[in-house]
């Protein structure tokens, strides 16, 4: 069914609108100016804080707000949402105090050294990736790049046949941008994902090896093996949250490079300059917005809030407050001051980050390298994911000489 097209962001949001999924930071500073917190009456009831204030309050706040689900969808959430603590995709979805235990379990697997020994991997990977487009002078730097660097990654880390790519990235579209649908289309397109997750984990059971799925069903919690319900979310998460937040982040960066050629030109020439831009591609173009439900009825900045209404907490509206950042809205490839929410704030930052900024740093190198001189094709049409992780997903290129 087609929905009524959005006409005033600070009182019938969407962010799945037209408007919105083209350039929501327009909308974000409106809103700053005269609706610090939107409410719509869309999926339920939601609410939308975008300075950084308040996103960070919320972000902190684990007693008002619990992150049980964390992605905004029709229906209401007791109708598929899992319970307190664990949630559905733990630890991203874990409340205190089972998070810090969740967190915990993780971090062996992500720490700065294992990410390191995976750089040679993903260099060459960058590196087969360009070859394959030969001498091409016209690239999908989404389509032909960006999406196969995550996927690679991560189907290495977790055990996952990396010849199931596009498998994947449907995944990603089901559970992220299907939001849309009414609750039994999406439980039944929810399915095959189910089915998927179920059968890679009883093969890791029948045949463990060195990777995350075996890890996860080795671990333990106070002398107990993991519930399956937990083993089961973390894998979704991984698959998802590992796949597309950091390809929509590779997309934005090289969009941004083809329409300033005065930034791609300084990195041209200051290679030194990367890891202070990957920081503000990070903070500029944030793909990831998360959600939290109310847990009581309550009343935040003079908002009523009801139980179990959403509040989408948008990293990337608070990235771009001009209260946090000098000219917030420009892209800065020298930016020195940089603390960006582009991971989250709170008990919940990302867990992925050193991952995410290895592979952004080495994919924009690798493709600098290859491609000094590039700009968008005026014949291709440059789309746009909707939902809570935004980033291209058709980016159509010329490769100049």
């Amino acid at each position: 069914m087609e929905k009524a097209p959005v006409t005033d962001f600070a009182t019938d949001f969407d962010h799945t609108d037209p408007t919105w999924v083209a350039d929501p930071y327009p909308i974000f500073a409106d809103l700053r100016e005269r609706c610090p917190i939107a409410h719509t009456n869309r999926y339920g009831g939601a609410w939308l804080p975008v300075t950084h204030k308040d996103v960070a309050a919320v972000a902190n706040d684990t007693e008002h707000f619990t992150s049980r689900m964390i992605i905004v969808g029709n229906g209401r959430p007791d109708d598929y949402a899992p319970p307190r603590p664990i949630g559905v995709a733990p630890p991203i979805s874990s409340d205190p105090p089972f998070h810090q235990i969740a967190r915990r379990l993780m971090l062996p697997p992500f720490a700065p050294r294992k990410i390191e020994a995976l750089q040679g991997y993903t260099e060459e990977l960058c590196a087969s990736l360009l070859d394959a487009l030969g001498d091409r002078t016209d690239v999908d730097g989404a389509i032909d790049y960006a999406q196969h660097i995550p996927v690679a990654l991560i189907a290495k880390m977790v055990g996952l046949p990396p010849e199931d790519g596009d498998l994947f990235r449907g995944f990603v579209h089901t559970i992220l941008e299907g939001v849309d649908l009414p609750v039994e289309e999406r439980q039944v397109a929810f399915e095959p994902i189910e089915a998927y997750i179920i059968a890679l984990i009883e093969d890791h059971v029948a045949n463990p090896r060195d990777d995350l799925v075996t890890y996860l069903l080795d671990a333990e919690i106070e002398g107990n093996k993991l519930l399956p319900e937990h083993i089961f979310g973390t894998i979704a998460l991984l698959i998802v949250a590992g796949i597309d937040t950091t390809w929509s982040a590779i997309g934005a960066s090289i969009w941004h490079l083809a329409t300033h050629p005065e930034d791609r030109a300084r990195l041209v020439a200051e290679p030194e300059l990367l890891d202070t831009a990957v920081e503000e591609f990070l903070r500029a173009y944030a793909p990831v917005t998360m959600a939290r439900l109310v847990i009581d009825d309550f009343e935040f900045e003079g908002c009523p809030m009801k139980r179990d209404d959403w509040l989408l907490l948008s990293f990337p509206a608070a990235n771009r407050d001009p209260e946090v950042f000098e000219r917030a809205d420009e892209v800065l490839i020298d930016r020195q001051v940089n603390r960006h929410a582009a991971f989250g704030l709170g008990i919940h930052r990302c867990l992925g980050s050193n991952l995410a900024r290895m592979e952004l740093r080495v994919a924009l190198q690798a493709w600098l390298d290859r491609y000094p001189n590039f700009e968008l094709d005026p014949t291709g049409e440059v789309t746009w994911s909707q939902g809570q992780v935004r980033g291209p997903r058709q980016l159509p290129l010329r490769i100049v000489g």
